[in-house]
C-alpha cells in the first residue's frame, strides 16, 4: 500500500492553509495581547530578491536621468485602451499617485512617506482614497521594466508626478533619487484602530469640535484617508469647520498654513476627480478582488473605455478651464465665482458655480468638445471661506511668481520630507540650498588624533556612567523612518533637546561643559566627543568586568547650529520612554514593553541588539536618574551577563506590586533581591525575548555578549552617518 493511501483516507492530502491561506487562527488572534516582535525582522533579508551585494545607491548613479524623464514624458500623453488619460493626458493621475504615495507622511513618528514604495503593498495599495491607483503604477510597469535595478519603484512613482507637473508648465524645485524599495508590507504603522473603511470620525477624536483631539500618531481623518473627507467633515459640507480639520492634519504631515494653501491650489490646478457613474458597481479594492483580476480593483463594469466614466472618489469634475496646464486657473474658478452644493452622478457632495459662462468651464475629457461642469470639494471651499487661508490665497493671486515657487518648494518638500539630509539625495536635478527641514550639518574634521583625545577625556571626572547615558540620549533619537535625529549635528545642545526630561538636563549640562572645551582644543566637533565619551565609557565598564572591547569609532561628524535647527519639528523626537533606560515621562500612560519595541523599530534594532543593549545598560547602571529598577547585579558599572542569568534565575520569584512596578524576591528566603519594571520582565515573560535573554545568561557567552553588546552600541552611534554612505 502506497504512502498516498494509507496518509489520505479519502481525504486530500495536502495541509490546505498550513503556510499559504492559513484559516485558522493565528498567535495574535490566541493571544491579543501578546508582544508583536516580529516588527523588528519585517524587512530582514530573507524578503528581499536583490543579490545580497546589490547597492541600490550606487545602481541608481548608472541611470540615463535624462532618457528616463523622456519616456515618462512620453508616457504621459500615450493614452492605452484599457485606461484611458482624461484629455489624453495621464498628468493628473501620475501627480496623484505621487501625492498619495508621499502624503501618508507623519511628523509624530516619522513613518508613512513615499520613501520605501510602499504604496504596492497592503493596505496602502488597497485605501479607498487611493483607488484606481493601481493603474498608475501598471502604466508605469513598461519603465520600470526598461530600466530595472537602477530605478526604484518608490523613486519611480515620485518622481513621474514631478515630470508631470514639469510637463504642463512647472517649474520645479528639483528631485533627488535614493530611494530604497521594500519587499513586503509594513507592519509596523498604526494607521487606525477601526474595523472599517471610512469610519466616522468620532472614532478618531476625544472631540470631532476640537481638531487637535485627533488620535496620537494619526493624520488623516477616516481610516482609507490621506487627508482629509473632500465632502465635509464626516461628509457634512461646511468649509469653515474642514478648514481647521485640514490645518491640524497638514501641520501632523509637517506643512504650515502657506504650504497647505500652496498644495492645494497647485495639486487641483490639474486633473480632475472621478465620480460620473455609480459606485456601488465598483469591484473589490486590490487586496480583495479575485485571482483573475490580477492585482486590478475597482473594476468598473459601466467604463465603456471612456475616461469621462470612470469613479474614483466620487466627485466629479476638474478644478480649472484647462486641466493640463498649470497656471492660476484655480484661483480664477474659485474667487471668481459664487458657489452652491450639489451632488455628482456618484451621490458625492460637492460645490458647483452658481453662473458660469461657457467659456470657462472644462471640455470633456474624451471627446474634447462637449463643456463640463466645473468642481470645487469642501476642502477647496475652506481656501476661500477661512480667513488665514484667503489671505494667502489672495497673496498668490497678486503674485504669480510667489505661487509658482511656493508650491514648487512644498511639492519638494512633499516628496522628499521622508529621505533625511540632502546628503542622501542623488542626482543632477537636487537642489543647492540646504532648506531647514532637511537637518542641514556642516562637514565634520577627521584629522585629529582619536587616540590622545580619548586619553584627555579618560582623565576628566566625567564617569563612565555620565559619558555612556549622554552619547545614547544624543544618539536615540534617530528615526529610520524618516532618517531624522540622531548624534550627528549634536542638536541635544539646543533647544528643545536640552531640557527634555528623558535627557536629564542637569546631568547633560555638566557633561557638555566638560566635552565641549575638549572638543574645541582638539578641533573635532562636539558630536564625535560625545559618541568617542561614550566609547571611553563603554570600554571601561567592560575593562572592569574583565573583558577586552574596543569599540569602534568613525570620526567625522559635524556640529549643526541653533540656527540650522528647527526647534519645534524635532518636538515630536522626544522619548516620551526609553525602555533602554528604564525611563518614563511622568504625565506618559502606555505600555512600557510597546513603547520599548517602538523606538527599537524606530532605531533599526532587532530583537536580538534589543536584548543585549538592555542588558548592558541595566548592569552598567546607565538607568535614567540612576533608578535601580532593573539593574539586577551586585557589581553596578561593570559590564557583564549578570542581568540574563538573574533573569533568568529559577531562584527567584516575580512580584507585582502596582504600578507596573514588580519585585524580585528570593524564592527560599522571600527576601527583595531588586525590583523591575514592565521593561524588564518582559524579557522573561516574552517566549521570543526570553530565547535572546537565555543565549546570553549561558556560562560560555561572556565574551559573545561584550562583543555583541559593543556591535550594537556602535550600529546606534552610526545609524545617522549617512555622509559615510556611498
Amino acid at each position: 500500500m502506497n504512502e498516498m493511501s494509507v496518509n489520505s483516507k479519502g481525504k486530500c492530502p495536502v495541509m490546505h492553509g498550513s503556510a499559504t491561506r492559513f484559516s485558522g487562527r493565528s498567535n495574535k488572534d490566541w493571544w491579543p495581547e501578546a508582544l508583536n516582535v516580529g516588527i523588528l525582522h519585517q524587512h530582514d533579508a530573507r524578503s528581499n530578491p536583490m543579490d545580497p551585494d546589490f547597492d541600490y545607491r550606487e545602481a541608481v548613479k548608472a541611470l540615463d536621468f535624462d532618457a528616463l524623464k523622456a519616456d515618462l514624458n512620453a508616457l504621459l500623453t500615450e493614452s492605452q485602451p484599457w485606461w484611458p488619460a482624461d484629455w489624453g493626458h495621464y498628468g493628473g493621475l501620475f501627480i496623484r499617485m505621487s501625492w498619495h504615495a508621499a502624503g501618508t507622511y507623519r511628523t509624530s513618528d516619522g513613518r508613512g512617506g513615499g520613501s520605501t514604495g510602499n504604496l504596492r503593498f497592503a493596505p496602502l495599495n488597497s485605501w479607498p482614497d487611493n483607488g484606481n491607483l493601481d493603474k498608475a503604477r501598471r502604466l508605469l510597469w513598461p519603465i520600470k521594466k526598461k530600466y530595472g535595478n537602477s530605478i526604484s519603484w518608490a523613486d519611480l512613482m515620485l518622481l513621474a508626478g514631478t515630470v508631470a507637473y514639469e510637463n504642463m508648465g512647472l517649474k520645479t524645485f528639483g528631485f533627488g533619487f535614493g530611494r530604497e524599495d521594500i519587499w513586503a508590507p509594513e507592519i509596523d504603522v498604526n494607521w487606525g484602530e477601526e474595523k472599517e473603511w471610512l469610519a466616522p470620525s468620532e472614532q478618531r477624536y476625544g472631540n470631532l469640535e476640537e481638531p487637535d483631539t485627533l488620535g496620537p500618531n494619526l493624520a488623516a481623518v477616516h481610516m482609507g484617508l490621506i487627508y482629509v473627507n473632500p465632502e465635509g467633515v464626516n461628509g457634512n459640507p461646511d468649509p469653515a469647520r474642514t478648514a481647521e480639520h485640514i490645518r491640524v492634519t497638514f501641520a501632523r504631515m509637517a506643512m504650515n498654513d502657506e504650504e497647505t494653501a500652496a498644495l492645494t491650489a497647485g495639486g487641483h490646478t490639474v486633473g480632475k476627480a472621478h465620480g460620473n457613474g455609480d459606485a456601488g458597481a465598483l469591484g473589490a479594492e486590490p487586496e480583495g478582488g479575485e485571482l483573475h483580476d490580477q492585482g486590478f480593483g475597482w473594476m468598473n463594469p459601466n467604463a465603456d473605455g471612456k475616461a469621462s466614466s470612470h469613479v474614483t472618489s466620487g466627485v466629479e469634475g476638474a478644478w480649472t478651464t484647462e486641466p493640463t496646464k498649470f497656471d492660476m486657473g484655480y484661483f480664477d474658478m474659485l474667487f471668481g465665482h459664487e458657489w452652491e452644493l450639489t451632488t455628482s452622478p456618484a451621490g458625492a457632495k460637492q460645490w458647483k458655480p452658481v453662473n458660469i459662462e461657457d467659456i470657462d468651464m472644462p471640455i470633456d475629457p474624451d471627446d474634447g468638445k462637449t463643456r463640463t461642469m466645473p468642481v470645487m470639494t469642501d476642502a477647496d471651499m475652506a481656501m476661500k471661506v477661512d480667513p488665514k487661508y484667503r489671505a494667502i490665497c489672495e497673496k498668490f493671486m497678486a503674485d504669480e511668481a510667489y505661487f509658482r515657487d511656493t508650491f514648487a518648494r512644498a511639492w519638494f518638500k512633499l516628496t522628499h520630507r521622508d529621505m533625511g539630509p540632502k546628503v542622501n539625495y542623488i542626482g543632477p536635478d537636487v537642489p543647492d540650498e540646504d532648506l531647514i527641514w532637511q537637518d542641514p550639518i556642516p562637514a565634520g574634521s577627521a584629522s585629529y588624533d582619536v587616540d590622545a583625545l580619548k586619553a584627555k577625556i579618560a582623565a576628566t571626572d566625567l564617569t563612565p556612567v555620565e559619558m555612556i547615558a549622554t552619547a545614547w540620549d544624543s544618539a536615540r533619537t534617530f528615526r529610520g523612518s524618516d532618517k531624522r535625529g540622531g548624534a550627528n549635528g549634536a542638536r541635544i545642545r539646543f533647544a528643545p533637546q536640552r531640557s527634555w526630561e528623558a535627557n536629564e538636563p542637569e546631568q547633560l549640562n555638566r557633561v557638555l561643559s566638560v566635552l565641549e572645551p575638549i572638543a574645541n582644543a582638539a578641533g573635532a566637533s562636539i558630536a564625535d566627543v560625545i559618541v568617542l565619551a561614550g566609547n571611553v565609557g563603554i570600554e571601561a565598564v567592560a575593562k572592569a568586568g574583565g573583558l577586552n572591547v574596543d569599540v569602534p569609532f568613525a570620526p567625522g561628524r559635524g556640529d549643526a547650529s541653533a540656527e540650522m535647527t528647527d526647534a519645534e519639528s524635532f518636538e515630536p523626537l522626544e522619548p516620551l520612554a526609553d525602555g533602554f533606560r528604564n525611563f518614563a515621562k511622568a504625565q506618559f500612560a502606555g505600555s512600557a514593553d510597546e513603547m520599548f519595541l517602538d523606538r527599537a523599530q524606530l532605531m533599526g534594532l532587532t530583537a536580538s541588539e534589543l536584548v543585549v543593549l538592555l542588558g548592558g545598560l541595566r548592569v552598567i547602571g546607565a538607568n535614567h536618574g540612576g533608578n535601580k529598577h532593573g539593574v539586577f547585579t551586585d557589581r553596578e558599572g561593570t559590564l557583564s551577563t549578570d542581568y540574563f542569568v538573574n533573569l533568568t534565575d529559577m531562584g527567584n520569584t516575580w512580584h507585582p506590586v502596582g504600578n507596573d512596578m514588580y519585585e524580585i524576591r528570593d524564592r527560599a528566603s522571600g527576601d527583595v533581591k531588586w525590583t523591575a519594571t514592565r521593561a524588564d520582565l518582559v524579557f522573561g515573560s516574552n517566549s521570543i525575548l526570553r530565547a535572546y535573554a537565555e543565549v546570553y545568561a549561558q556560562d560560555d557567552n561572556k565574551q559573545k555578549f561584550a562583543n555583541d553588546f559593543v556591535q550594537a552600541w556602535d550600529k546606534v552611534m552610526m545609524a545617522d552617518r549617512f555622509d559615510l554612505v556611498g
